[in-house]
């Protein structure tokens, strides 16, 4: 439950408005995150403190301010930090950013009240994630394995089917060995087409039984748009610590977040930073993307996964540059995968999941599955490398090996990293990766040792031990 910040106070007249801020002088002992309520010729407005300074406060008003006077707004400062309500009741609901009902029913009640800004996990509680999560895509389950507790963003660019892949995530995405699962879907600053698109999608799955949807739109106010991934993973963490669920939250897009953030850091006329961000940008984005964790005592888990279009395709941009510090690794989506039909466009050799060796491997997924990913990235590099060797001497001056492994370059995007029959499980993923490496000769695949391929033996019964 969210504490009390001071008891409840009214003020008469603010000293100034810019934009969507509302400036209130010598306020006696406002708090960060307090809820504010003004009202003014008839008509009223929220309000949240987002700078408690001794001479002036700042509030952040969360509708559109126009009509609003300055000289005519009571303010009341309500005493309360920005609360969410949260329970399993939420499960298949279709909520705001701030949690306002979009699905037409009324308001949830919740099983409680939890602080949007919510409370880092203690270092010495955090367990190691050590179990993935299958999320039906092959490049992400076989290649950069998401493991529970996991940070793990998605780059896309502009154009590139980056909110296409979040929604199948939400979609196939499960706990391997049945354990109780859920999917939070937060979509920061989509349009009204990608909002109604994604409620179809939802409710012709099914997948809307285990999931909460928080749909912020671009017309929605900016600073709701900073509120809908911590009000998301306030419901995240009630599930996880409380109720003992695994939840997976997916939210796209990131970079709509940030440009909230440098456009509310220019109302303030704060110094700006690298491009125009403020530099306080990597701390609050670290303040959402560490509350990913597994606590112990718990038996749930959050995990997350940002989605964001990199401007210009420059993954030095700072949004994408400050994730990939926090997070733990990334999947980057190609615009020439896209370009040939490929889906979903993921490059798995930029890509990268810091966690995977924790979460696969012998009593998790296969035996094999660190080796046969090691020859997989191998086999794939030395076909881009013919590829691109191809594009300059032409296919008939290969040698035979380059020509195999154009072959396998080409096999391996339509087969493995393309998926038209949408989900897989990681039993599919495995055989169609194996299949692929036996193509190649037994003496080019030096990542498989004994052990691999006896692993892989011992689940084809009838295969009499052959191998290549």
């Amino acid at each position: 439950m969210a504490g009390n910040a001071a008891l409840p106070r009214t003020y008469f007249g603010a000293h100034s408005a810019a934009g969507p801020l509302l400036y209130l002088p010598r306020v006696a002992r406002a708090a960060l995150g307090e809820t504010v309520n003004i009202r003014a010729d008839g008509r009223s407005w929220r309000g949240q403190v987002i700078d408690a300074g001794e001479e002036i406060v700042v509030i952040q008003v969360l509708e559109e301010t126009l009509g609003l006077s300055p000289s005519r707004a009571e303010v009341t400062l309500t005493g309360e930090t920005g609360t969410a309500t949260v329970g399993r009741e939420l499960l298949g609901r279709t909520l705001s950013g701030v949690g306002v009902p979009l699905d037409g029913l009324p308001a949830p009640l919740g099983e409680a009240e939890l602080a949007v800004f919510g409370l880092p996990l203690n270092p010495t509680r955090r367990r190691r994630p050590s179990d993935f999560i299958e999320t039906g895509i092959s490049t992400i389950d076989g290649m950069n394995t998401l493991v529970r507790g996991q940070k793990l963003p998605i780059f896309s660019g502009p154009g590139l089917p980056g909110l296409e892949v979040a929604a199948e995530i939400v979609e196939h995405a499960r706990a391997p060995h049945g354990e109780e699962f859920a999917v939070i879907f937060v979509a920061i600053g989509i349009t009204a087409r990608e909002a109604s698109l994604f409620l179809d999608r939802f409710a012709r799955s099914g997948a809307s039984r285990r999931s909460v949807l928080y749909l912020n739109r671009a017309d929605d106010p900016t600073i709701e748009r900073l509120l809908a991934p911590r009000v998301a993973l306030a419901q995240a963490e009630f599930l996880a610590f409380q109720e003992g669920v695994h939840v997976l939250v997916v939210m796209a897009d990131m970079v709509h977040y940030c440009e909230a953030l440098r456009e509310l850091a220019t109302a303030r006329e704060e110094i700006p930073g690298r491009r125009g961000y403020p530099g306080y940008m990597y701390t609050d984005l670290a303040g959402i993307y560490e509350r990913a964790g597994i606590a112990s005592g718990s038996g749930g888990s959050v995990t997350q996964i940002p989605i964001l279009t990199m401007p210009d395709d420059d993954i030095t941009h700072p949004i994408p540059d400050l994730t990939g510090y926090i997070t733990e690794g990334q999947v980057v989506l190609s615009r020439e995968l896209h370009r040939h039909g490929i889906f979903p466009p993921i490059d798995v050799l930029p890509s990268l999941s810091r966690l995977m060796n924790a979460g696969i491997g012998q009593g998790r997924t296969v035996p094999e599955h660190r080796a046969w990913a090691n020859q997989l990235y191998a086999s794939y590099t030395a076909g881009r490398e013919a590829r691109l060797m191809s594009s300059i001497v032409g296919e008939a001056g290969l040698g035979e090996a380059d020509r195999r492994a154009l072959e396998f370059v080409e096999a391996f995007e339509r087969r493995f990293v393309h998926q038209p029959e949408g989900r897989r499980s990681l039993a599919e993923t495995i055989d169609i990766g194996w299949q692929l490496l036996e193509t190649l000769p037994r003496e080019e695949l030096l990542r498989l040792d004994d052990e691999a391929w006896a692993a892989r033996d011992a689940r084809r019964p009838h295969s009499g031990g052959q191998t290549p």
